[in-house]
């Protein structure tokens, strides 16, 4: 299985390798389309921006993003035995349910911005409860558990390194269904109790940072607990001493299934030209990961700022600037449904207004009207 995988995995990384970098000429013509249409030029800010990135990642000046689909990667956490969560593990499975019978935020946000929701069990440690949809927002649930849950990584290693390969090979094949279903734009979610413990690991491991300066609060804990929380995750990287040069060891050895499976989406999305939107601080974690195995699959939209310490961290290693900074900690991929909707708005913009050759409106005067300025 591990041969399989990694010969996968490579075939990935080398389209990755292959794009090259963002399709220059595409953007020129959405930055040239944008600023024929009847405002000054750079006026509408973030949201111009926003499309000449979907030019270059696509590789077409006007991509219509229509079809849309978010991705929540579920598994439980062996060192959440160890306190550092406010929840129980149980909840891991019992969300999944919520989110399969449509009762969860994202299944609200997903529904507001058109987008199908997938939900995938890579390592949820428990049996599920009954996933019947319950109504039209219910998430699609792609069972592909590699174990039922992590190792405890205080004591050893979170899984195997094979164990770590097979959780990026559920995502790049659930991305590759995605793209074959025709999705051309893509955001992660995630559930899973104590996956901020993991997050912050593999942050502070792959960034230099200490543990301290990456560790939130999570679901919610109180000040003994998260001072708790620092020092297990301490106490798990001495004890397994990931090399920060290797991305899936780092995975294996603090990581989480949920966490190699958004791995696997990001590079499948990235692969496929596909644009992607990281959530919070479990998919930021995700895609440092990404980028360490292919450096241009840093190359996505982050949708938010999140409350915790960490994610601004992930965000300034990976050079990018979030849409939004709405106090958000939830995750489930509420952050990126949002983003998703101003990623609409770009889209409708650029599609629906008037040039000012259409319009018969004059354009600036050369020399007096600059970027952003008011006619």
């Amino acid at each position: 299985m591990t041969a399989r995988v990694t010969s996968s995995l490579d075939d990935t990384l080398a389209t990755i390798a292959g794009l090259g970098g963002l399709d220059e000429a595409a953007m020129a013509g959405a930055r040239d389309h944008l600023d024929r249409l009847t405002k000054p030029p750079g006026s509408l800010g973030r949201l111009e921006e926003l499309a000449i990135d979907l030019a270059g990642i696509t590789g077409q000046p006007f991509p219509t993003m229509a079809r849309r689909a978010i991705v929540v990667a579920a598994g439980d956490h062996g060192v959440a035995r160890r306190g550092v969560s406010a929840y129980p593990s149980d909840v891991t499975a019992q969300m999944l349910a919520n989110f399969v019978g449509g009762g969860a935020a994202i299944n609200v946000l997903a529904e507001a911005v058109g987008a199908s929701l997938t939900v995938v069990d890579v390592g949820v440690a428990g049996p599920l409860a009954a996933v019947l949809p319950g109504d039209e927002r219910g998430g699609h649930l792609v069972r592909a558990r590699v174990r039922a849950g992590t190792a405890d990584m205080t004591e050893g290693p979170a899984m195997t390194r094979g164990e770590a390969l097979r959780s990026i090979e559920v995502g790049v094949e659930v991305m590759a269904g995605l793209r074959a279903s025709g999705v051309e734009l893509v955001g992660t979610g995630e559930m899973g109790i104590g996956n901020t413990t993991a997050a912050s690991a593999i942050v502070a491991v792959l960034t230099g940072a200490t543990p301290s300066a990456v560790t939130g609060r999570g679901t919610g804990i109180d000040d003994a607990t998260h001072r708790h929380k620092i020092a297990v995750i301490e106490q798990a990287i001495a004890r397994n001493v990931p090399d920060p040069a290797d991305p899936i060891g780092v995975l294996a050895a603090v990581g989480g299934l949920e966490i190699g499976a958004l791995v696997g989406v990001i590079l499948g999305a990235v692969a496929g030209r596909v644009p992607v939107v990281l959530d919070g601080f479990i998919t930021g974690a995700a895609a440092l990961l990404a980028a360490g195995l292919a450096p241009t699959a840093g190359r996505v939209i982050a949708a938010h700022r999140s409350v915790e310490p960490g994610p601004a961290i992930v965000l300034d290693r990976l050079g990018l600037r979030p849409l939004l900074d709405l106090d958000l900690r939830l995750g489930e991929g509420t952050g990126a449904a949002l983003a998703i909707g101003l990623i609409d708005a770009a889209i409708r913009l650029r599609d629906g207004m008037a040039t000012f050759d259409s319009a018969a409106v004059s354009g600036p005067v050369d020399g007096v009207t600059g970027p952003g300025t008011t006619p």
